[in-house]
Parts: C-alpha cells; sequence; structure tokens
C-alpha cells in the first residue's frame, strides 16, 4: 500500500491542477425520504458498519467501508429520528417518531426491547460497555435505561426546557452532554443528576458530536462549527462556513474536519489552520449528518435527497470499492493515473 500511496503521489505531483483527481463519492441508495441520521460502529473482526436513520421509518445497516446494503430494521411506525450502533456492531439502537426507542440484535436484526417514551425520541446512544441506553427527545427529559433490567424504570434527568435533538455519553461515561432546541448544551453528571455546566447560543445547536480521544465536543450553530473541551465546555475555536451547517466531523487524527449544511456541498478544513480545503458536491438536497469512519479513511454524509454518500479522506487511494489504476510505465510528466470510481449501491 505504500509503494502504491508513494507512486500516486509522484504522479499527482506532475498532474496539473486542471487534471488531478476528482472526488468520486459512492452512493447508497435504499431509503425513500430524508435521511437524518448516521453512526459508525467501532473496527471489528469483520470491519467496521454504519447505520442510517430515515424519515422513511426504515433504519438500514451498512458495511461501512463499502456502502453495501445490510439489513433494514423493520418495527417502527413513525419517521426515525436517530441511530447508532454499539462499538462492537452487535446492537443498534433507534429513536423514533412512534413515541418510541428501540434495541436490536445488530446481527439478527431481531427487536430486543421497545422502549416506550412519552412523546417523540430524538437520540439514542450506548454506553460503552453497552450496558445502558441514554434517550432524549421531544419531551425534555434524559432517560438512562439499564439494558440487563429491561422491567425497571429509567433514570429520569429534567432541566432542559425545549425538546432535546442529541444526548452524549461523555467522560467514561461519568458524565452526560445533551443540545437541545432551548439553545444550550448541558453537562450532565449521571450520579447527581445536576447541571455541571451549560452552553448556551443565539440559536438553535443544530448537531454535536464527542471525539472522546482528546475530549472534544464539535458543535454547529448557523454557519458555524465550534470546537470546545468535552471536560470544561471552555472554547477552543470557531470556524464560520458559507453556508447554514447542519452537521459536522472531525477526522480522528484531528488533522481536519468536514462540515455540512444548506447548499447542498461538503466543505473540508484544516484543523489547525481552520482554512477551507476543498468542496464537494454530489447531494441534490440539503445534508442532514456527516461522519467520519472509525479509521479515518472515508466519511459519509445522509442528505434531504434520501442517500448516503461516502467520500473518501485520500481521493486516488484504493481503498473500499475505490480503485486506482496505474500505467505501467510514466512516460511523460503529464502521465495520469486512472481513477476507477465505483458503482451505486442499491438496498
Amino acid at each position: 500500500m505504500e509503494a502504491l500511496d508513494m507512486r500516486v503521489n509522484t504522479i499527482m505531483g506532475k498532474l496539473p491542477v486542471s487534471m488531478a483527481m476528482r472526488q468520486t463519492p459512492l452512493t447508497c441508495s435504499g431509503h425513500t425520504r430524508p435521511v437524518v441520521d448516521l453512526a459508525f460502529s467501532g473496527i471489528t473482526p469483520y470491519g467496521y458498519f454504519l447505520i442510517s436513520a430515515c424519515k422513511d421509518g426504515k433504519p438500514m445497516l451498512r458495511q461501512g467501508d463499502t456502502g453495501d446494503w445490510i439489513g433494514t430494521f423493520l418495527g417502527h411506525k413513525g419517521a426515525v429520528w436517530g441511530a447508532t450502533l454499539n462499538k462492537e456492531a452487535t446492537k443498534a439502537a433507534t429513536a423514533a417518531a412512534d413515541f418510541t426507542a428501540k434495541v436490536w440484535d445488530a446481527v439478527t436484526g431481531d427487536d430486543i426491547l421497545t422502549l416506550a417514551h412519552k412523546h417523540i425520541v430524538k437520540s439514542v446512544n450506548f454506553t460503552q460497555d453497552s450496558t445502558c441506553l441514554l434517550t432524549g427527545g421531544n419531551d425534555k427529559v434524559l432517560r438512562i435505561y439499564d439494558l440487563g433490567k429491561p422491567e425497571a424504570d429509567p433514570l429520569e434527568i429534567a432541566g432542559h426546557t425545549s425538546a432535546i435533538k442529541k444526548a452524549l455519553w461523555c467522560n467514561n461515561d461519568q458524565q452526560i452532554l445533551s443540545a437541545a432546541d432551548d439553545k444550550t448544551i448541558r453537562l450532565w453528571d449521571k450520579n447527581t443528576k445536576e447541571v455541571v455546566n451549560t452552553l448556551s447560543f443565539e440559536t438553535s445547536v443544530s448537531s454535536m458530536e464527542y471525539i472522546p480521544d482528546g475530549e472534544i465536543l464539535v458543535i454547529t450553530y448557523g454557519r458555524t462549527i465550534a470546537f470546545y473541551n468535552a471536560h470544561s465546555l471552555d472554547l477552543i475555536k470557531t470556524v464560520d462556513a458559507p453556508a447554514s451547517i447542519h452537521s459536522a466531523s472531525l477526522h480522528p487524527d484531528k488533522d481536519f474536519f468536514v462540515a455540512g449544511g444548506d447548499d447542498f456541498k461538503l466543505y473540508k478544513y484544516d484543523y489547525t489552520t481552520k482554512e477551507e480545503m476543498e468542496s464537494y458536491k454530489g447531494h441534490f438536497g440539503p445534508i442532514h449528518c456527516v461522519r467520519f469512519s472509525p479509521d479515518g479513511e472515508l466519511y459519509a454524509s445522509g442528505s434531504e435527497d434520501g442517500t448516503l454518500r461516502l467520500w473518501q479522506t485520500a481521493v486516488g487511494k484504493t481503498y473500499g470499492l475505490w480503485k486506482c489504476v496505474l500505467p505501467e510505465e510514466l512516460s511523460s510528466e503529464n502521465s495520469e493515473a486512472l481513477y476507477c470510481p465505483p458503482a451505486e449501491i442499491k438496498a
């Protein structure tokens, strides 16, 4: 792989800018309504996996590096607003407009547990050991379910004054981060159920990503992408994009981040300098969610157009279904690497 990368870099260094390799996303179709959330598993012995939440009420599981459809979780009776996988990709959880959250066996597709709520559920998140599930939604209450005691009442944490959009475990599952339509992000202590710290904004937060390695919180609101320390909630930096941004994700190596929103484009920024590196247009509607894969080789985006798209982090590298075909001999400075884009993947 290193030899291939070196040859590609050599070729690319000799090519005029106009001949540089073009980002060719892999399109994953199958959903019939807007895709509103997505999440990757950790890296398992079988690779890594991708789950998508959609307003069609049918969350889908895919092979993460290729986008190949594995299965669809059937059982919700309304739009699915949130979806997640545990690290091992053995369990999935979904949050829906039918006033339920569900826990699934991600291997068989079986519905393991249905958790009734009082209103629309927007967010689900497993603890690192997969023993507890955190939920949040339109009834403004955070709930912690002990999955080993499904008959037990959940632990409830109240305090938000509007619907909760996202709720995430953080700091070794001892604290919780929640973002709500009351224009706040709150850091909670799980044991005391008290607020430890609060961030307030002039507009509602559109997305939130927690990076355990380095304890970084990635937030989007309006046109702003903001980075905070997840322990202290001290601001690290902000970047303003050309359009309203709905989601952003930081690369595992923290070299750069990607963001997408209202103008159908994906933007890639240098994390250190905050300079825009690239922008791509592939979707035919606003982008609702974007996340890097656990190995950092690609990022996935979900859109109003009903598709997921997978984008290469290093364009031209052979990875997954992307193949870079090199000529046997480089006879001139303009010899060009032949890049074979992948085909569309359908459910």
